[in-house]
Parts: structure tokens; C-alpha cells; sequence
């Protein structure tokens, strides 16, 4: 999204312009130490926080995934995306499943996970938390709108699965856009999730920047 020949010479430019930080999402199949190097010195060397860290791949959003192998790879990039975000202090996030849901809920919205789905999305969210002990970096639920995800579409949703987890280094990432398509009312389901929301993605209803949509 932004001229440069590499992060270091993005994110000087991001400061010239009056930013403070960015999200990296990143090709985890072009992953390299000169990569995670930069990444490290990126704030001491440019100025610009890091705030969002994560790995960007077809395997991503897969760690629910029924193939076994598929599902062991996602979850194994989720955790060196972990690792990196402790290192920078940032916030990486995590989804029940993500991509395009096939067939599309059109008329039976809100699925529930069964008990069984419940416990093991559970052990796999401490799983892939690991790796943050210790550090101020943190692993986020996203809800994530209908269309795009199986559950845990509702910020609510997301704060009880924390709320049951109990862990430090975990909670809520907010969505404008995926709120604007679950939640009945935005605000009382923000005053709901409440300290459990740790960052958040500003996209109109239309996902475009805010202002820009019908978001108030």
C-alpha cells in the first residue's frame, strides 16, 4: 500500500507524513532473517511503531481445518508470528476460521459451535498464545463477519471465549466493518467487550476509510 523499496524506506515515508505506527502483514513464504531484522529495528531506525504483526499465506485462518497437516502448518505460523509480535510488543490476531464461507449463510446467520468445537478451538487459542508468555504482545480474537468466518462473528462472542480463557497476552480485536454486519448496536456491544478490546480496525460499512460509509 505504500511506495518504497522496502519497509525501512515505507515506514520513513509513513512518518513524514505524520504517522506513528503500522500493521505489517507478511508473506510468510518470503520470510527471512533480513526481513526479521528490519522488523526488529523498524521503530528505532524509521520512527514508526509496529503496532500489528501478522503472516499473510493460503494457509492462513486454517488452524480449525479438518486436514491435519493443513491445520498443524497454520498453527505453526501463527506461533512464529507470535514470537515476532512479543519481540515488538505488538498484537497479532487469530480467527475460529477464515475465508469465504461455502455455502454462504444467507438465511441462518449465527451458527453455534458445538461443545466439541468450543474446547478444541480453546486448546488451540492456548496453543499458538504460547509463545507470548512473558512478553507485552498480545494474541487477538477478531470477530469476523458471517460471510468470512463460521463463528465468532460478534465482538461478544469473542470477549465470552476470553472471558473463559482467562489468559494474559489474549484478547478482543474490533472490526467497524465486520461490526457493522453482526452487531445489533455497535456501542453496547463495545461497552460489552469493554477492556477485553485491545486494538482495533477502522473501516467503514462498506470497508472503506472511515467517513466514508454509513458509520456515524
Amino acid at each position: 500500500m505504500l511506495p518504497g523499496n522496502n519497509l525501512t524506506e515505507q515506514a520513513t515515508q509513513l512518518y513524514k507524513w505524520g504517522y506513528d505506527g503500522i500493521a505489517l502483514f507478511m508473506n510468510y513464504c518470503e520470510w527471512n532473517e533480513e526481513l526479521h531484522e528490519e522488523v526488529l529495528n523498524l521503530r528505532e531506525n524509521t520512527g514508526i511503531i509496529p503496532c500489528e504483526f501478522a503472516f499473510a499465506d493460503e494457509i492462513y485462518g486454517q488452524l480449525m481445518s479438518d486436514n491435519i497437516d493443513l491445520r498443524k502448518k497454520s498453527r505453526e505460523m501463527n506461533k512464529r508470528a507470535a514470537e515476532i509480535s512479543g519481540e515488538i510488543g505488538a498484537v497479532t490476531e487469530l480467527e475460529f476460521a477464515y475465508g469465504a464461507q461455502n455455502p454462504l449463510p444467507l438465511f441462518h446467520p449465527h451458527k453455534n459451535m458445538t461443545e466439541t468445537e468450543k474446547q478444541g478451538f480453546l486448546d488451540m487459542y492456548k496453543e499458538v498464545t504460547v509463545p507470548l508468555m512473558g512478553t507485552s504482545g498480545k494474541m487477538l480474537l477478531e470477530g469476523i463477519n458471517r460471510y468470512e468466518s463460521p463463528y465468532l462473528n460478534s465482538i461478544k462472542a469473542c470477549r465470552d471465549i476470553i472471558d473463559t480463557l482467562g489468559m494474559e497476552n489474549t484478547g478482543v480485536l474490533a472490526d467497524f466493518f465486520h461490526m457493522s454486519i453482526e452487531e445489533s448496536n455497535i456501542v453496547e456491544s463495545i461497552k460489552y467487550a469493554g477492556d477485553a478490546i485491545k486494538h482495533v480496525h477502522l473501516g467503514d460499512n462498506n470497508r472503506l476509510l472511515p467517513g466514508c460509509g454509513a458509520i456515524d
